[in-house]
């Protein structure tokens, strides 16, 4: 297989035997994922890693990638790597970020400041209307939902936000063929209309234990702030509020009675420092100075980003013609990368100058 950015980073996803720490660790020795792939045995045994690391390293499991491409091919689905201008900026500074985002769904959900809602996964019929209720109120006030689609609170913040046409965001622990549990396909599906499905799994990824504290910590790195609504002590909306406090992001509690065992783990956290909160005008209170900031820095990349590109981009609607085309067909006639291309194209879809059908893409007639 040609080797471009993106069948690296994905290459770098499926190195067997090699954690994502390391891998980070070796980026920053290299710079770039280019780099690292491209560069000598002596240069990467300077760099420390040992034979059997570099065995892998030069040995990708290049059919795993190529069905990874194949997916991507499909509608609405997108391969988001680290080095994307559409990777979310506040997921790109945790540490150990994943290195490629797989995304069903509109990308511009990206773009809108997230909190995310967490609880149990047998909530009380008051918790479960709470969720809703604030995720609806969130949601009208500008905020997008976060969560992780699980049954219970998580379910119901999703279905608060689309109540109120918002956007909302399902970080899966599963590869995004895999909807689990398969009860909820239905709501995946009302999701990706408006928001996206998003993992860092391989989309034919079976539901494993140890995925879902992963995919816990991009619930709270895609969010300013994670609200818990009823909790255990030993839950995993704990896992996820550890992960927020050490990715520097806020956690709210909502407290509840103290005969209820799923209001312990919200008083557990209220006592190590979160804050308590009864409204949604509470917590938009806490995150007006972040909503403001993330808002401005959005703007000003996205209007830096089209005063750079304006020109490529006008160059790439050339070489697309009036048919249907695909990305290899794209790069071969601009010269340009696969990422590159796949990066110009997602711009022009959301200015709506180019459209995906099947097969491709097609340039829109307006």
């Amino acid at each position: 297989m040609q080797q471009t950015e993106l069948t690296q980073w994905l290459a770098a996803t499926h190195l067997h035997g090699i954690g994502l720490a390391k891998l980070h660790t070796w980026l920053n020795l290299f710079s770039t994922i280019t780099n690292l792939f491209t560069a000598s045995i002596e240069e990467l045994k300077s760099a420390g890693l040992n034979s059997k690391e570099i065995q892998a390293l030069k040995n990708p499991d290049w059919f795993s990638v190529e069905q990874d491409l194949k997916w991507h091919e499909k509608e609405n689905c997108h391969l988001i790597p680290l080095s994307h201008a559409c990777y979310p900026r506040l997921l790109r500074e945790i540490s150990n970020a994943p290195l490629v985002l797989y995304v069903k769904g509109q990308l511009t959900s990206f773009a809108q400041p997230q909190v995310a809602i967490v609880g149990t996964r047998n909530p009380t019929p008051i918790g479960r209307e709470l969720a809703e209720q604030f995720a609806y109120a969130l949601s009208r006030a500008g905020l997008g939902i976060t969560s992780g689609l699980a049954l219970g609170i998580d379910a119901a913040g999703h279905q608060g936000t689309l109540a109120a046409n918002g956007v909302t965001i399902a970080v899966t622990g599963t590869g995004l063929n895999q909807i689990y549990p398969a009860s909820h396909r239905s709501l995946a599906e009302k999701i990706i209309e408006k928001g996206a499905l998003v993992s860092e799994f391989s989309p034919d990824t079976p539901a494993t234990a140890k995925n879902f504290p992963r995919r816990n910590r991009i619930i709270s790195g895609l969010s300013m702030g994670v609200i818990v609504i009823e909790a255990a002590l030993r839950s995993g909306s704990l896992i996820t509020a550890r992960f927020a406090v050490e990715q520097g992001r806020e956690v709210f509690a909502l407290p509840g009675s103290i005969h209820n065992p799923l209001a312990r783990g919200c008083h557990q956290l209220i006592r190590q420092g979160a804050k308590l909160v009864e409204t949604a005008e509470d917590i938009l209170e806490e995150l007006a100075t972040l909503i403001h900031v993330v808002t401005e820095v959005s703007a000003e990349n996205a209007h830096a980003n089209t005063k750079k590109t304006d020109i490529k981009h006008q160059h790439l609607l050339r070489q697309m013609g009036h048919e249907v085309v695909n990305l290899d067909t794209l790069c071969l006639r601009s010269g340009l990368t696969v990422s590159e291309v796949s990066s110009m194209l997602l711009l022009l879809e959301l200015r709506g100058h180019v459209q995906i059908v099947p097969g491709g893409y097609l340039r829109s007639s307006t």
